[in-house]
């Protein structure tokens, strides 16, 4: 498990010069931030199940993170997951599987916890790849048990979500400026989840 000092920092480095994460340039369409369904967690089950069953002892995690794994917060309709495999820089151990079901490998991010992406579009799904040593799983997880738990942190994370996603509608930007509209206020809520959860400072 990461030491508490990487839990409460944030990598804000930029891509290496001439490198781009993206194999497939994020779109600019509107960002909808919608009520949470009670469909959500049957759905991440049945995706679970998917990927399990692709992968099977080489998924060491498979977790429903972001909003759409929290109850009663508002979400983008896209469930988000975290794959924790053994070493996300070996690609040939996971993704060939997932992409001949369907998944598109769409981020690389070796400079950022060795961060993969990979998408399916019905159901709309992010898959994230992580290994087991990255801070950002254990960060996932904090926050929605944390979330699920307090409602006041969790109505204004539901406000600047639906703010962030009006304004980045409007403006006809990408899902990543939507992210860095509400980034400051999430920021604050992870530190109260960190707190809540007892991690050190």
């Amino acid at each position: 498990m990461p030491i508490a000092a990487d839990l409460r920092s944030f990598s804000d480095d930029a891509p290496p010069e001439g490198r781009s994460p993206y194999l497939v340039p994020p779109s600019r369409t509107p960002i909808a931030v919608v009520p949470y369904d009670e469909a959500w967690p049957g759905r991440f089950a049945q995706i679970s199940a998917h990927i399990r069953g692709l992968l099977g002892a080489r998924a060491l995690r498979i977790e429903h993170v972001g909003s759409t794994s929290v109850p009663g917060l508002a979400a983008k309709p896209i469930i988000d997951i975290d794959l924790t495999v053994a070493d996300p820089a070996d690609e040939d151990a996971y993704i060939p599987a997932l992409t001949a079901a369907g998944w598109v490998h769409t981020v690389r991010e070796p400079w950022w916890y060795e961060h993969r992406m990979l998408k399916l579009t019905d159901p709309l799904v992010n898959l994230h790849v992580f290994g087991p040593d990255s801070p950002e799983t254990w960060r996932h997880t904090i926050l929605r048990e944390h979330l699920s738990r307090d409602p006041a942190d969790r109505e204004q994370y539901a406000a600047i979500k639906r703010e962030s996603a009006l304004l980045a509608t409007a403006a006809r930007e990408t899902v990543d400026d939507y992210n860095s509209r509400k980034e400051r206020v999430l920021r604050e809520i992870i530190g109260r989840a960190m707190d809540a959860a007892g991690v050190p400072s």
